[in-house]
């Protein structure tokens, strides 16, 4: 079943029941191993799940299954950034060798990086138009187990920044949550999309001051609008769990008391 979204096409179902708490007026709860497979052109001979796409903006967020003995680019197109994270296996960009945990983001202007794999990959692979307020202009290319997990306000959750640009305030970051984690509730200002790396994961949506919640398993994701309250003490991780998060603005993130209706 495909959803139309304002300025979004998101490929999937969203839970509802006409007897139950509300509908989700927004993509959440996806398991991406449930979306019918796609091509990407600029990725020849390449099977991906698309998990959202705007056609005004031309971004897309895709996951992608590299097969076995794939060579082509990294698909640098002008006037667009792209990036990816490695889930699984591995793959060389650039004659940098990319394990599970292995990111890159390649600015608007990168020409296409040679990209190859001996026995395949899974990687999240997302293109956005560029910004003229971006000041990041060289590619960033990293591994991200080489990081240290950095402590947050909320005891039980950590993080590690793997981009942030001073210009735009876009940034992308994993997020780890340890069972037990006590999830406040929160907003953050504008969109936010995630996908869930490892664990399982359930959490709540609050929608016009009803409390939906539902569960995450590997490969969830979401992609959650500016101002939607979400999280609360119904939330937290079954298994330790890794979100890959993405805003591709700054925005303001605030914790705020309760789920409740907007005025």
């Amino acid at each position: 079943m495909t959803r139309n979204f304002p300025g979004v096409l998101v490929l999937a179902l969203l839970t509802s029941c006409a007897s139950g708490p509300p509908e989700v007026p927004y993509p959440a709860f996806i398991n991406a191993n449930e979306l019918e497979d796609v091509f990407v052109a600029s990725l020849p001979g390449v099977r991906a799940k698309q998990l959202a796409g705007d056609s005004m903006t031309r971004r897309t967020s895709n996951r992608i299954d590299l097969p076995a003995d794939w060579q082509g680019t990294s698909g640098g197109v002008p006037g667009r950034s792209m990036e990816l994270f490695v889930l699984a296996g591995e793959l060389t960009l650039a004659d940098i060798r990319l394990q599970s945990g292995g990111y890159a983001y390649l600015p608007a202007g990168s020409l296409g990086f040679n990209m190859k794999t001996r026995d395949g990959a899974r990687m999240l692979y997302f293109v956005n138009d560029a910004d003229p307020e971006s000041v990041i202009r060289s590619p960033i290319i990293l591994d991200t187990g080489l990081l240290d997990w950095q402590p947050t306000a909320t005891r039980g959750i950590t993080t590690k920044e793997l981009r942030r640009d001073p210009g735009t305030g876009s940034a992308t970051w994993l997020r780890r949550i340890e069972p037990g984690a006590s999830i406040p509730w929160e907003t953050s200002s504008v969109l936010r999309e995630g996908y869930l790396v490892t664990g399982s994961y359930r959490h709540g949506e609050c929608v016009d001051g009803q409390v939906v919640t539902d569960s995450y398993a590997e490969g969830g994701y979401f992609y959650r609008p500016g101002d939607a309250v979400n999280g609360g003490p119904a939330s937290g991780a079954d298994a330790e769990a890794v979100w890959l998060l993405r805003e591709t603005t700054g925005g303001e993130h605030r914790i705020v008391d309760a789920c409740t209706a907007s005025p």
